[in-house]
């Protein structure tokens, strides 16, 4: 039986306090985005999959 996901909640709390964290959250938010685009992709995917049928 297939799954279908009709709601995908992404909830991200950023909080910047010092300069010495700004080349992490850099870092975080590259890792962040890469993961929103694959998640995205993977979605389109899915989608793309069930018209198909």
């Amino acid at each position: 039986m297939p799954i279908e996901i009709k709601e995908l909640h992404i909830k991200i709390n950023v909080d910047e306090k010092t300069a010495a964290t700004t080349t992490a959250t850099s870092v975080d938010e590259a890792k962040i985005m890469r993961a929103i685009s694959e998640s995205v992709e993977q979605a389109a995917n899915i989608q793309q999959r069930k018209k198909e049928r």
